[in-house]
């Protein structure tokens, strides 16, 4: 095993919680803004904030049996998203110009907990390609999916530019590398491919075809 390898399995781990704390500020700030928008209250932007946020992580461990959810054991999560909810509420009119900052932040944020969903999958269940999926989408896109539901709005998933797509070739190349080459490179591919992705998709308005209504 080379140095750069020794380093990369040496500094993986904190590197991976890191990008987590920041794909959840990420997450978080982009709820706090959506209940901006909507006129909600100091509560509601804080909810809001939380739920997306957390939301992804909470839906996925759930559905896999890790009960309770990560998220609601390890208090700092629940902190990060609680104290962004507040900071954005209060900063909100000098910082909105900034959201193109922040929606670019969110793009890493979809290539994080893609991978951290895909890793959370596969060290459940193996070599489940389809788990391994859902595990990396659900975790990359439940946040935001329930934060739209909730101010009824179609899920930004469903409707713009290229997000759970990203999310998914994110997880084909993740799960292509960890079974061929190695689980860091395999991670750390997954994160840059969806990241990359999602951020080409914004930048040209890269869109999946839809029906043309009658």
């Amino acid at each position: 095993m080379n140095d750069i390898q020794l380093a990369l399995n040496f500094y993986y781990p904190t590197l991976i919680l890191f990008l987590d704390y920041f794909g959840t500020v990420a997450f978080a700030v982009t709820g706090a803004f959506k209940a901006i928008e909507h006129k909600a209250d100091l509560v509601g932007v804080v909810v809001l904030s939380v739920i997306t946020g957390l939301s992804g992580g909470v839906v996925r461990d759930l559905l896999f049996g890790r009960i309770p959810p990560l998220a609601l054991t390890d208090p700092i999560y629940f902190v990060i998203a609680v104290v962004t909810g507040f900071f954005v509420f209060f900063t909100y009119h000098r910082i909105k110009k900034h959201l193109d900052t922040f929606l670019k932040c969110d793009a890493v944020g979809l290539g994080v907990f893609t991978v951290i969903g895909a890793t959370t999958a596969y060290s459940i269940f193996g070599q489940n390609f389809l788990l391994i999926m859902f595990g990396g989408l659900i975790t990359a896109t439940g946040g935001g999916i329930l934060r739209d539901i909730i101010v009824r709005e179609m899920p930004l998933v469903f409707a713009r530019e290229l997000y759970a797509t990203a999310s998914f070739v994110g997880v084909v190349i993740f799960f292509v590398l960890f079974i061929t080459v190695d689980p860091i490179i395999a991670a750390l591919a997954g994160i840059l491919t969806a990241t990359c992705l999602r951020l080409l998709a914004m930048k040209y308005g890269w869109n999946l075809p839809k029906a043309r209504p009658s």
